[in-house]
């Protein structure tokens, strides 16, 4: 295996792993606003009636993936000497001869 080809690997391992990054991002964002959105209409309901069971369990839900996004982008990221052989969780649309060399 020849330098480049290595040097290729890691480079795209590592613009693997920015998108896979920018997609967490996005969904926290995502997640972030409907939380906050739910918290305002519960804001403007006012008082504090009686919360329904499933919107608990939801909330929940979403603060638990909120936590869980968070505490993956704040892990720091470690590129390795060795590329990786496991395979990537999006599938990538380019065919092996699309890439330039």
């Amino acid at each position: 295996m020849t330098g480049e080809s290595v040097s290729f690997r890691i480079t795209r391992t590592t613009e693997d792993l920015a998108q896979t990054v920018a997609a967490l991002s996005q969904r926290l964002v995502k997640l972030e606003q409907r939380l906050g959105a739910m918290q305002l209409q519960l804001d403007q309901v006012g008082g504090q009636p009686e919360a329904d069971p499933d919107d608990l369990l939801r909330l929940d839900k979403v603060s638990a993936l909120l936590a869980d996004c968070r505490s993956l982008l704040e892990q720091p990221m470690e590129v390795s000497e060795e590329p990786s052989t496991a395979e990537p969780l999006w599938r990538d649309e380019h065919m092996p001869g699309d890439l330039a060399a």
